[in-house]
């Protein structure tokens, strides 16, 4: 598919109308070209920089209005390339993931014309998918506007201090991302979202921007990384991917590992909590390199997760522990109930990897969420402990295309500790 996809591309870029018309005839029925077209409000010209934007859908209409503008009467063969590409992951893939040979320095193709050689991606499986192999990312590890994020946290109780371990072993040139440093500082809840402001304060002081394309990883394989990757989307940036099986899948390939950090790189990210109260405090921060634009739907309050119980508009599933869930373990923070929120859902998260610690693939993933009573038709809205484990459910459901999982932020630690909220439980009948 990417094949003939590369011959409609190349033929218009060449002004060869009929034979772009010629090779459209191939792929899909076309759509009407202009009703997508009038969609895109930004022009760009055809080239590299076009083709490593990581939104398909902006991608390629934007490459139409350029090729209407050329050639009108090529309008069959753009409208057929459209609808082909919108679910072809060449077009979805983060910054430069097309293998070496498939853009040969232009975005034409090769010097004759004809599509590059095909890369063995298998793409239908990858089309919607928020992970990326660490085979791929040890490939691209130097691509430009790639930036790599260490997200690794741990639950208190391990005794693990993730910056440290960063510093005595990363990926190289990751950079570190603090979950309980990009917070609300006013919260009493552990990490709860920050403001618009301050999560743009907060990774701007990292050097981050909108152009980047960031890949998470932490170092349990699949674990507190979906968390930032929610976070980011939360607030806006699309171009982001977890790393499947995260650091220790690197370690098991044996690609290669940095043993220190420069002081330079670790004094921007110890700047990071400080510009993040900075703006709590109303003082002045440095310039912003990144603009924060919060998803609203992405995110649930306590008050909304009160209302879907008797409105029941939304699936809610929780990702702690069956034992937590029922209410027969105890919560891991003091003073909080056991139990969940009437008519929710159990899905542990550890139920949606692999042995691994990879994201299982989308056969399975469905079986497991539907075999836990989850309707993929119906929407969904995820909670756990402290909302780190739900963003591996909302992971998940995302690589099964269900793209607007929200999850509740404040989760049982904040809806335990209340004693205004209802519990369910599943505890045994006592004995007589």
């Amino acid at each position: 598919m990417r094949s003939a996809l590369w011959k409609v591309y190349a033929s218009l870029m060449r002004h060869h109308s009929a034979s772009a018309m010629a090779s459209s005839q191939t792929l899909s029925s076309p759509i009407s070209a202009a009703a997508i077209v009038s969609r895109s409000k930004v022009p760009a010209t055809a080239n590299q920089r076009f083709f490593s934007t990581a939104a398909p859908f902006g991608r390629v209409t934007r490459f139409a209005r350029v090729v209407e503008r050329r050639l009108p009467e090529s309008v069959a063969a753009t409208a057929a390339l459209i609808t082909v590409s919108r679910s072809n992951v060449f077009w979805a893939s983060p910054a430069s993931t097309r293998e070496s040979g498939d853009v040969s320095g232009s975005a034409t193709g090769t010097a004759d014309g004809t599509a590059p050689a095909e890369s063995g991606v298998d793409e239908d499986k990858l089309v919607q998918s928020p992970v990326v192999s660490v085979d791929w990312l040890h490939e691209h590890l130097n691509d430009p506007n790639l930036k790599v994020l260490d997200a690794s946290w741990y639950m208190p109780a391990e005794g693990r201090n993730p910056l440290k371990e960063y510093q005595e072993s990363r990926i190289p040139g990751a950079l570190f991302f603090d979950v309980d440093g990009i917070v609300d500082p006013l919260s009493e809840l552990p990490h709860m979202l920050p403001t618009e402001t301050a999560f743009a304060a907060g990774v701007s002081a990292l050097g981050i921007s909108n152009e980047d394309s960031l890949i998470i990883y932490d170092g349990k394989g699949i674990f507190s990384a979906p968390r930032v990757w929610w976070m980011f989307r939360v607030f806006g940036h699309e171009k982001v991917w977890v790393l499947d099986g995260g650091l220790p899948k690197w370690r098991a390939k044996n690609y290669p590992l940095e043993f220190s950090v420069p002081k330079d790189v670790l004094a921007k990210i110890e700047s990071v909590p400080s510009s993040v109260k900075k703006i709590y405090s109303g003082e002045e921060v440095h310039p912003f390199s990144f603009k924060a634009t919060l998803q609203k739907h992405l995110v649930w309050s306590l008050g909304q997760v009160q209302t879907n119980i008797g409105e029941k508009k939304f699936q809610h599933i929780d990702a702690r522990s069956k034992a937590r869930f029922d209410g027969t373990a105890p919560e891991p923070r003091k003073g909080i109930r056991g139990g969940h929120v009437p008519g929710s859902i159990c899905v542990p998260f550890p139920e949606v990897l692999s042995t691994e610690g990879t994201l299982l693939e989308e056969p399975q993933l469905a079986d497991k969420f539907v075999q836990s009573g989850v309707s993929l038709d119906s929407p969904v809205v995820a909670s756990c402990g402290t909302g780190v484990t739900a963003c591996i459910l909302a992971l998940g459901l995302y690589r099964l295309g269900k793209k607007d999982v929200a999850v509740y932020d404040g989760s049982w630690t904040e809806w335990g500790l209340s004693s205004q909220t209802p519990v369910a439980t599943n505890l045994p009948a006592e004995t007589a």
